[in-house]
């Protein structure tokens, strides 16, 4: 079993300036809660927690935890919460190469060899590719090898102009299925550097082509990507694994992306490709 790439990319937690208060109501906006309706889930008063938003009160570590989960705050950003209220973080933030990461890193590799003849990639929050497996090149094939050095962004390589893009038969509907995704990563995280990357992505040409366009039914389950090859059209659905019960920031922020065949022609075509792992 084969991973490549950097590993061992590790984006360090970023510690703010601004006040818990603040902070808090940034989120409370973000996900469209009034004070009443956080109180009532949180199972406090409104006026405690508007106290606590306008830095009257000091909420505990205990009511921190509470409103960030009641929030869906990803736990980089608990930490930070934490640290604003004047607590220790509550989260560790080891990257893979951290010699006690060593088990977690065996557990990604199963999970992507698992998933061989069928390309699977690990990928970190903002899309950067920490591992792949033996099967990714078929999708990659043909791209501008400067999009597959350094840290590689998977949406950059998909939608980039020299990337899989010219390759992609229905890169419209794609193209459209990838902004929507990101876009939906945004609202969950905020994240400034996602933002700046979907900014990007729709810069780049959506695609026209006349021949070869796949028409959607209402009896279908998800979007494919449709791939050109020299041997024939192979058509993936992708399904994501993310790790719900993480406790490590690095983890928590980890996803793993399989493109599993749509059509029994792509599942025959891989299976006679790629070997399984033993």
């Amino acid at each position: 079993m084969e991973t490549t790439l950097d590993f061992g990319h590790h984006r360090p937690m970023e510690i703010g300036t601004s006040s818990f208060g603040m902070q808090l109501r940034q989120w409370r906006v973000r996900r469209r809660f009034t004070q009443l309706a956080l109180a009532l889930e949180a199972d406090i008063s409104q006026r405690h927690l508007s106290f606590v938003e306008s830095g009257r009160s000091k909420p505990s570590r205990e009511m921190v935890l509470r409103l960030a989960e009641h929030l869906r705050v990803p736990l980089g950003e608990q930490n930070r919460m934490l640290v604003a209220a004047g607590y220790a973080p509550a989260y560790g933030d080891r990257p893979l190469t951290s010699p006690d990461m060593v088990g977690t890193r065996e557990m990604i590799d199963r999970l992507l060899a698992g998933y061989q003849p069928y390309p699977a990639l690990a990928l970190d929050r903002s899309w950067t590719i920490l591992a792949m497996n033996k099967a990714v090149p078929v999708l990659t094939e043909g791209v501008d090898p400067t999009l597959l050095t350094g840290q590689v962004n998977a949406l950059r390589l998909t939608l980039h102009p020299q990337g899989l893009a010219p390759r992609i038969v229905n890169l419209p509907a794609w193209r459209s299925h990838i902004l929507r995704r990101l876009s939906h990563d945004i609202e969950l995280s905020a994240d400034q550097s996602l933002i700046d990357l979907l900014e990007e992505l729709k810069s780049y040409p959506g695609g026209h082509r006349a021949a070869g366009r796949v028409a959607y039914q209402p009896s279908d389950i998800a979007v494919p990507l449709v791939l050109d090859h020299p041997r024939g059209q192979l058509s993936f659905i992708s399904a994501t694994t993310i790790f719900g019960t993480a406790v490590n920031i690095t983890l928590a922020d980890m996803m793993v992306e399989a493109f599993l065949p749509a059509d029994g022609w792509t599942a025959e075509f891989l299976r006679g490709e790629f070997d399984p792992v033993d």
